[in-house]
Parts: structure tokens; sequence; C-alpha cells
């Protein structure tokens, strides 16, 4: 699937993902995968339902999903380079996203984020309910090195 607005290429295609410019917004940039690994990008990317934006040949914008396409959809990884953010992209990117024929009919969609929470509630995003049903293991800072 693929769309084109304003100038933007909207694409599910993982041959047009730009690894290396995910891993370095991903382990530079953002604050749930600092220091991530090159190899452990490319492992999620290849074991997920991925999207990215593109504005002239650069990658601009990214997301995946980890799901069965069958009953449940995890978000993450979602960003906007910053020289792009404010256009509207998120929502543009969450409405490809959000009707995309693999989604469609799952029982759970699923994510976690520490300051977009207005942008996912317009996609019928809302807390938990029951949350003490839900458990996890997280493991704190995983890519980090010694020295940090």
């Amino acid at each position: 699937m693929q769309i084109s607005e304003n100038g933007f290429i909207f694409s599910d295609k993982k041959e047009l993902l730009q690894v290396a410019a995910i891993h370095r917004y991903l382990s530079e940039e953002s604050y749930w995968a600092k220091n991530i690994p090159l190899d452990v990008v490319q492992r999620s990317i290849d074991n997920s339902l991925c999207f990215g934006i593109y504005k002239n040949q650069q990658q601009v914008g990214f997301a995946r999903w980890i799901t069965d396409e069958a009953t449940f959809g995890w978000l993450c990884d979602v960003y906007i380079e910053k020289a792009f953010r404010g256009l509207g992209l998120s929502k543009k990117l969450m409405s490809f996203m959000i009707f995309h024929p693999a989604l469609q009919g799952l029982r759970r969609y699923q994510l976690a984020t520490l300051d977009a929470h207005a942008l996912y509630e317009q996609f019928g995003f809302k807390p938990i309910e029951h949350p003490e049903q839900q458990l996890g293991i997280a493991i704190k800072n995983p890519y980090q090195t010694n020295n940090e």
C-alpha cells in the first residue's frame, strides 16, 4: 500500500525503509530505544508490519506494528524527524495504518507512550481497562553499555 500527499509518500513497502536512518533515530534520539544495536533494529523490522514516510526519497517518519494480523497488534517505534514535525504527518500516518488491511478485525490494538496520548486518543486509543489483569516483564535500559 502506498499513498502520496503534499509531496510526502506513506508506504508499507519494506524495500523503501532506510534502516540506517531508522537505527540512527531510535538509537540516538528516542527515549525508548537509546543505543539499540543495528542488528536488533533490523530483526524488529523483519518481523513487523512497517510503515515509512518519505520526502524527496528521504525517510522522515516510521512506525511498526508487532502483530499476528488476526487478533493483536502493538504499535511501536513511532517517530517523525524533528524538521518535519507540526505538519500533521503523525495523524496522516495513523490514518494510513489504522485502515491497513492487515490490521482489520483485531481483538486488541495496544501501544505505550510517554507524551503522545492526545494523538492516539483521536484514533480510539484510551487507557487500558483493568490494567491489573495485565502483566509484563520490562527490562530497563537493555541497550545501555557499562559506560553509560
